[in-house]
């Protein structure tokens, strides 16, 4: 893409490599950083600049995005990355952490003269691979139009759902409720298996009938909630997340409690 801003991406996880792969086979200038060397590799071999450093990587950039797992990594890259950013300059949260988080980020841009929009993403790996992730944003309407174009690289389903912070709060509602689902899934399944229902037959009848949603198919085809470990630990950290965020309230509990008997099944030894 001719004149385009120079883009940067750290966090090149299951999720984030795909993300960064999509935005510099859109032929988007992109810089990369990470940690480990070899998350470099295939990025490199497709034309993307290795930064020597985070903040190297910020003072080169105009838009940088963010995929790491936690509000500490997201702050940690952020201490760094901010002041080396020019004023005009975006950054993009793609994590799922604490809305208060990104505000308070976004605070410290501002007084910078950066733009910050939190733009945390649904349907991992694959999606990011295929180009159809959906990405909930919080931030400014000029913000997010500027980001828009960078977005449409690695998703197909992008939502502004209001002011900094909300897109935070729109993953958290949509990964509880997924976590409920599949909570459910597990306790329909078990009540089959009390009633004698043959259970590949029950599963089967489920998927094509109005019980079914998303989060059934997924459980249908695990073998044992334990093969779901790795998801079963970010959806625990989302459901804490909605914990944080409504303490005393009964709808989100009765999210968390509809999860909790298989997060906890999935996430045993």
């Amino acid at each position: 893409m001719s004149g385009a801003e120079t883009t940067g991406f750290i966090g090149l996880g299951s999720q984030g490599g795909p993300m960064a792969e999509r935005i510099v086979d859109a032929g988007l200038p992109l810089v990369v950083w990470a940690r480990r060397p070899e998350a470099l590799e295939q990025l490199a071999s497709k034309g993307a600049m290795i930064a020597s450093g985070i903040a190297q990587l910020g003072a080169l950039c105009r838009h940088v995005g963010i995929c790491v797992v936690d509000d500490a990594g997201v702050i940690a890259i952020c201490n760094e990355l901010i002041p080396a950013m020019l004023p005009g300059s975006l950054i993009a949260i793609h994590s799922t952490v604490l809305p208060e988080t990104c505000i308070e980020l976004a605070t410290r841009c501002a007084a910078r003269g950066i733009d910050l929009i939190d733009a945390p993403v649904s349907g991992g790996g694959p999606g990011a691979a295929a180009g159809t992730l959906t990405v909930m944003c919080g931030g400014a309407v000029s913000a997010f139009q500027r980001a828009f174009p960078i977005f449409q690289t690695f998703g197909k389903t992008i939502v502004r759902l209001g002011d900094v912070g909300a897109g935070q709060r729109g993953k958290i509602v949509n990964n509880a409720l997924m976590a409920a689902n599949m909570g459910v899934s597990h306790a329909a399944m078990a009540v089959g298996h009390a009633l004698g229902i043959e259970q590949p037959a029950l599963a089967e009848l489920i998927k094509q009938s109005s019980g079914r949603s998303f989060g059934f198919e997924v459980y249908a085809r695990l073998p044992a909630p334990q093969a779901f470990a790795h998801g079963a630990q970010l959806l625990t950290k989302d459901v804490r997340l909605l914990k944080s965020l409504l303490p005393d309230n009964g709808s989100a509990e009765a999210l968390r409690s509809a999860a909790l008997p298989f997060l906890t099944a999935a996430n045993s030894e």
